[in-house]
C-alpha cells in the first residue's frame, strides 16, 4: 500500500536535498510546523522519524528545548505517519495528547511515531492511540507523548 504522501516522500527523497524538500513541502501545507524547522529522516507505513536541530529558536529561558517545540515535533511525526499509513477511504484528526517530560531536552531531538494498533479500514470511526518517543543525541528518551487520533471514513 502506498498513499499519495508516502509516494511523494519516496520520490522526492531520492533527489539531492530531497529530505529537506519534503520537509519544506509538509511545512507549506501545515505552516505552524515550520517554527521547529523539522527534517524528516524516515517515513514508512506505521513509522515516521523526524528530527529538529538544537537552535536558539526552539529554546526556553533555561536553554533547553522548549516543551511546546517537543509537542510540535510529536504531533507532526504522528500526523504524517498516520497520513502515510491510512487507507484512502479513511481520514484522521488528533483528539488529544498526553505528554511526559523525562529529562532536560538538550541538543538535536529525534521523534519517532508509531501506532499502538494497526490502522485499518472501517465503516465506523475508531480511536487510534499513537506513541511518540523523542530522544536526544545520546539516544536517551527525553519526552514521550500519547496522541489520541480519531480515524473515520471519508464522507
Amino acid at each position: 500500500m502506498s498513499t499519495p504522501l508516502l509516494s511523494l516522500y519516496r520520490k522526492i527523497t531520492r533527489w539531492p536535498a530531497g529530505h529537506w524538500l519534503f520537509s519544506r513541502a509538509v511545512c507549506m501545507k501545515a505552516p505552524y510546523f515550520a517554527t521547529i524547522a523539522p527534517r524528516f529522516v524516515a517515513l514508512e507505513p506505521g513509522r515516521c522519524e523526524v528530527r529538529i536541530r538544537d537552535r536558539r529558536r526552539v529554546h526556553n529561558h533555561i536553554g533547553t528545548v522548549h516543551a511546546i517545540a517537543l509537542c510540535n515535533l510529536a504531533e507532526l511525526a504522528a500526523g504524517v505517519m498516520i497520513d502515510a499509513s491510512l487507507p484512502a477511504s479513511m481520514r484522521w484528526i488528533p483528539k488529544g495528547m498526553a505528554v511526559e517530560y523525562l529529562k532536560k531536552a538538550t541538543g538535536t531531538m529525534r521523534g519517532v511515531a508509531t501506532p499502538d494498533s494497526p490502522l485499518v479500514e472501517s465503516a465506523a470511526g475508531y480511536d487510534l492511540p499513537v506513541s511518540v518517543v523523542v530522544t536526544d543525541q545520546a539516544g536517551d528518551a527525553v519526552f514521550r507523548a500519547k496522541i489520541a487520533m480519531w480515524v473515520s471514513p471519508r464522507k
